[in-house]
């Protein structure tokens, strides 16, 4: 059993990664969520119960928030928890692209502390814990110091309507899209890209394992009214995200509306 809590959290990726490799392109079945939560595959069933058996007997203390698993109050009585999403980008794996991810993150005092992202097949493996720097395969990674114009920008269409920035002026940025949120925050992390935005509600699982690789990169992460990512909330949800090097999050802060918006 590793020793300390990120060497747990890859080891268990990579093991969800050839769980999940199993289904990839053999069309596993799918069911749609209550709600339009949407759609669920059975191999996000599988990795999710192998994770939630073999996370919850490495560390019994650690609470315990996923997609897959129902919802309960003993998480929030909890010193850590362990946030999970068995696989971030459900319908890019079900449409047979490679941009889907297993986010795996523990959570302290409301903060990420040590995350890991997986993508099996792009064998990417990105990582952090709290104060040692954040990596992809081993290697360390930056985010980029690029200032706005000409930056590129991911995130989705919805997000760049004119009513969520002021003046309906959209910044002179390029926008990109993958699949992925935790994807998306760990290629700002590596400086392929310059930022992602999210405009809309955001579950916990999609995003905190992404957000402590990026901020141990060197970008700055928070919500859309700048203020800091608070996790295991009683509603598993932050409003919003914006992830970038400093002089981009700023300009892209100054820009956007202040009222709520769901994009």
């Amino acid at each position: 059993m590793p020793e300390n809590d990120l060497a747990l959290l890859v080891e268990a990726a990579q093991e969800a990664g050839d769980i999940a490799k199993r289904y990839f392109q053999k069309d596993p079945a799918v069911t749609d969520k209550p709600d339009g939560a949407g759609p669920v595959t059975e191999a996000d069933l599988a990795v999710n119960a192998m994770l939630e058996s073999n996370l919850q007997n490495a560390r019994p203390d650690y609470g315990w928030l996923s997609e897959e698993t129902e919802d309960g109050p003993t998480r929030l009585h909890t010193q850590r928890q362990f946030v999970i999403d068995p696989i971030d980008g459900t319908r890019a794996f079900i449409n047979h692209s490679k941009d889907w991810a297993h986010s795996l993150a523990i959570v302290e005092n409301g903060q990420a502390v040590a995350g890991a992202v997986y993508l099996p097949m792009r064998d990417m493996m990105f990582a952090a814990v709290k104060g040692g720097g954040a990596t992809l395969n081993g290697a360390p990674i930056a985010a980029s110091a690029k200032a706005e114009d000409g930056a590129t920008l991911l995130g989705s269409k919805a997000n760049f309507a004119p009513a969520f920035w002021k003046g309906g002026t959209l910044p002179p940025v390029e926008r990109v899209f993958r699949s992925s949120l935790a994807y998306r925050m760990c290629l700002v992390a590596q400086g392929r890209f310059d930022g992602m935005i999210t405009l809309r509600p955001s579950w916990e699982w999609d995003i905190a394992a992404g957000a402590i690789i990026a901020a141990e990169a060197g970008a700055q992460i928070t919500d859309q009214h700048d203020s800091c990512l608070q996790f295991n909330n009683v509603h598993p949800q932050v409003p919003g995200v914006l992830a970038a090097g400093i002089q981009l999050h700023r300009a892209l802060i100054s820009r956007l509306e202040t009222s709520p918006s769901k994009a």
